[in-house]
């Protein structure tokens, strides 16, 4: 039933909105059960007036969001070293920090910056990593990310998410506009939103490419489902389907040179297609008297993953990308649909109806055994960020959609509220492509 109303929704092009799009902010709900204690030291400033951006503040935040590590509050600071040949350790032991944090902002050419900083296993008393990041004023932020990244890295053994983006669709009744539909990117703490499209149609399904340069997206900006391209950097838009009938849930191949679809080309029935990118050539993939959507591609690109409710309930198949026979992918349980793809391949983020509560669930291909990850009521669009530790979904939350994440293992989850309104259909990006 869910699954058909979903399927409505985007035939009739109804969303279910909100009243306003606002900033978002990380709310850590679950941690690890012993986050590890660090100090991140603020960065020594070397240049005229005020530091131009918080380094400190922001790798603490990062590194704090993941639930994994417990920054020391600035006030509880022993001491302010910016060098390494200035920390005494023993302070830091008596704290019971296990790894500290510091280094200096230096000004360069003018609007432009250095961060050096160095990170100490504060129990051995030796240097873990130590690097010098230039920075232009305008991406102090981004490079703190990056900051942030190459710690994690190092503690974790796991690449760092900071500086990744997300990508998501706010829907707002605004005075004298009525109801007005966004597509919002922003770094993956919610901070420095950018609208990319505005409407007062819906907009759904956003896709990110594999460099992290274009979105994909359904628009109905036109009075019908259609499929749009946009270089975020230049704005610049491209329609690429526009057939009679839904044009819906688009889905990048790994190689960034196809682009699958959901289809009804006017026959009433949905289908799965793919479209090359440069030739402009459509091929079918699916022909059955069934609902066939929400696809995604295996890593290699072999096989496309997606829901169809062909076995009388939304369940997942793959069917090779080149055509040619589907097979049912999951078993556990009455309703398993939206798949999502890790990046090592190995598992199936999926909604699943878990005692009639729609929750986010792994699969593990290997072995087919499902795991519910969230506990929500109207979980919804997973779907994974790049190093494959961690997942943001959709959800309600006191009448209003919200994002949350969760991680792989369930133990970690967070919310991402916006101060007001809905905020719906995350998408996380690939790793940055410079």
């Amino acid at each position: 039933m869910r699954f058909g109303l979903r399927l409505l929704a985007v035939l009739s092009g109804l969303l279910a909105a909100g009243l306003a799009q606002a900033e978002l902010r990380i709310e850590i709900s679950r941690g690890a059960e012993r986050p590890v204690p660090v100090a991140i030291v603020p960065l020594g400033w070397q240049g005229p007036g005020a530091a131009p951006a918080d380094v400190a503040a922001i790798v603490a935040r990062d590194l704090a969001s993941t639930g994994r590590f417990a920054p020391l509050p600035e006030r509880d600071l022993v001491a302010r070293p910016t060098a390494g040949a200035e920390i005494d350790f023993q302070d830091w032991r008596t704290l019971g920090v296990e790894a500290v944090v510091v280094g200096r902002l230096l000004p360069a050419a003018a609007g432009e910056f250095t961060i050096q900083f160095q990170l100490y296993d504060v129990l051995r008393g030796e240097q873990l990593l130590g690097y010098r990041l230039p920075s232009a004023q305008a991406a102090l932020r981004l490079s703190s990310h990056r900051v942030a990244d190459m710690i994690y890295e190092k503690l974790t053994g796991v690449p760092g998410i900071f500086a990744t983006r997300i990508a998501y669709v706010t829907a707002a009744v605004r005075a004298g506009r009525g109801e007005v539909y966004r597509l919002v990117v922003a770094d993956a703490d919610g901070a420095n939103e950018q609208v990319m499209v505005e409407s007062r149609e819906p907009i759904m399904s956003p896709a990110w490419s594999p460099d992290g340069r274009k979105l994909a997206y359904v628009s109905f900006e036109n009075k019908q489902a259609e499929i749009y391209v946009q270089t975020l950097r230049s704005g610049a838009r491209q329609k690429v389907s526009s057939r009679a009938g839904v044009n819906g849930a688009p889905a990048w191949s790994p190689d960034g040179r196809r682009l699958a679809l959901t289809l009804s080309r006017g026959e009433g029935n949905l289908d799965l297609f793919t479209l090359d990118m440069t030739s402009q050539v459509l091929t079918r993939l699916t022909e059955q008297r069934s609902i066939d959507t929400e696809a995604a591609w295996a890593v290699d690109g072999s096989a496309i993953y997606f829901t169809s409710d062909r076995a009388s309930g939304p369940q997942v198949y793959r069917v090779p990308s080149a055509g040619g026979a589907a097979e049912r992918v999951s078993f556990e349980g009455s309703y398993n649909a939206r798949p999502r793809v890790s990046p090592d391949g190995k598992r199936l983020a999926v909604v699943t109806n878990d005692r009639g509560n729609y929750r986010i669930a792994l699969l593990d291909l290997e072995r087919g055994f499902t795991q519910v990850l969230t506990d929500g009521r109207q979980d919804e669009s997973p779907s994974f960020a790049p190093n494959g530790e961690t997942l943001i979904y959709a959800t309600r939350e006191a009448g209003r959609g919200v994002l949350a994440t969760v991680s792989v293992d369930g133990r970690v989850r967070q919310r991402i509220p916006a101060m007001e309104g809905d905020v719906r259909e995350p998408a996380w990006s690939p790793f940055r492509v410079n």
